[in-house]
């Protein structure tokens, strides 16, 4: 099973599982600020559940790729949408700053 590493915990869970959902299951956000109840729920609209991943996970589909490319993201800024990332392998996780998580 992959493991997961965010803010310290280690969190596993199936091959395919969604990012966003491992992480809700186990009590972490990958929100900031306001964005914690100003989120799309997980449809990946609103980019705020930008996170940086390191490790094996799925290729971007054209949805997520369209989004990043909306401020405050840009495809420069090596970030994925949990919501719309699977997990295929163990993987770190980092949030970083801003509302959007987009200050890595």
């Amino acid at each position: 099973m992959p493991t997961v590493s965010y803010k310290g915990e280690e969190i596993e869970c199936e091959k395919g599982a969604n990012l966003r959902d491992v992480l809700k299951e186990a009590g972490l956000s990958v929100y900031n600020g306001k964005m914690e109840q100003l989120n799309c729920r997980g449809s990946g609209s609103c980019g705020s559940c930008a996170v940086q991943v390191d490790g094996e996970v799925s290729e971007p589909s054209k949805k997520e790729k369209a989004r990043l490319w909306l401020p405050p993201h840009h495809p420069n800024h090596d970030v994925r949408l949990s919501c719309q990332t699977k997990v295929e392998g163990d993987v770190e996780v980092t949030k970083g700053r801003g509302l959007f998580g987009q200050h890595i």
